[in-house]
């Protein structure tokens, strides 16, 4: 759990930063449902997945058809597990 709040930590701080060093406003953050219809043309930034283990919110953010940047936030299954015997 621990783990998992300064993952959640470090990727709020990062998006800031993103969005101050481009001195331009983010767009708002979407959560993901069930049965959405996605239109995403292309991905520009994900977040990395190798960083906490367990279950915990992710971002994309993407550029749909009308070439709108969107912010997709979901829960995800982070890969950085140790498997240690």
């Amino acid at each position: 759990m621990k783990t998992l709040v300064i993952a959640f930590g470090f990727s709020l701080a990062s998006t800031a930063a993103l969005a101050a060093s481009n001195g331009q406003e983010s767009p708002p953050v979407t959560q993901y449902e069930y049965g959405v219809h996605l239109d995403i043309a292309r991905v520009v930034e994900m977040t990395d997945l190798t960083t906490f283990c367990g279950i915990g919110p992710a971002r994309m953010t993407y550029e749909d058809s009308q070439m709108q940047t969107k912010v997709l936030e979901y829960l995800v299954w982070g890969t950085g597990c140790k498997n240690e015997y």
